[in-house]
């Protein structure tokens, strides 16, 4: 049964169920609603099931209903972003959908190079350096941004390339976030402010599974 995951924000949940309800065999509203584990789950005519999740590892524990689960993706919580690349970052502070402090940075990592032997070795030496020295800015940052209200975040939402957000994790300093790392994972790319502001949306939205039928689609 092929599967994928959409981000949802809490304005746009009631009418993603009915658009879902609509595509799948049933009438707007009339949808096979229950919650099993924290989980708000839809079954469609068609056999096409889904499964909906709170953002920053939240447990639903309302009513089987779009419109309380709605409700429930959007409270408001403390939370952290970190998005890192070779090269780049991004890390913020948050309450609900609201950028309280942020930092976006650039440190230069060079490419890689079709050079061999000896020249070969001293770039791939240099390349490491400046990617070492990158991710110590990017986890200095990011214990400035969110280090004084470790108490106080929930979640802590990751993007970008996964061995870089470990590099930066690694510190010291930064070993309560790690244990706050929650879903969903963030592909981004240059983690630029515009980048920043939308990963913001999607760590804030719902998480839905949607599990098709091999005939459906």
């Amino acid at each position: 049964m092929p599967t994928r995951t959409v981000l949802v924000p809490s304005s746009r949940v009631e009418r993603w169920f009915d658009n879902f309800a609509d595509r799948h065999g049933a009438a707007p509203g009339v949808l096979e609603l229950s919650v099993d584990a924290g989980v708000l789950q839809a079954a469609a005519p068609d056999g096409t099931r889904c499964r909906a999740r709170l953002p920053l590892g939240q447990s639903y524990d309302g009513p089987p209903e779009v419109t309380a689960f709605g409700k429930a993706v959007a409270v408001r919580l403390d939370w952290g972003l970190l998005l890192v690349r070779k090269g780049g970052f991004a890390v913020a502070q948050l309450s609900g959908d609201s950028i309280v402090a942020s930092k976006v940075g650039r440190r230069h990592v060079q490419g890689r190079t079709k050079a061999g032997g000896q020249s070969q070795q001293r770039f791939a030496r240099r390349r490491a350096n400046q990617a070492r020295e990158a991710y110590e800015a990017a986890a200095e940052h990011s214990w400035v941004v969110l280090g004084p209200h470790l108490r106080s975040l929930s979640a802590l939402v990751c993007g970008g390339d996964r061995d870089a957000v470990r590099h930066v994790l690694s510190d010291p300093r930064l070993s309560a976030l790690e244990e706050l790392r929650t879903d969903p994972w963030l592909d981004v790319h240059d983690p630029k402010r515009a980048v920043l502001e939308r990963a913001v949306v999607d760590g804030s939205s719902a998480i839905i599974e949607i599990h098709e039928p091999e005939s459906v689609g």
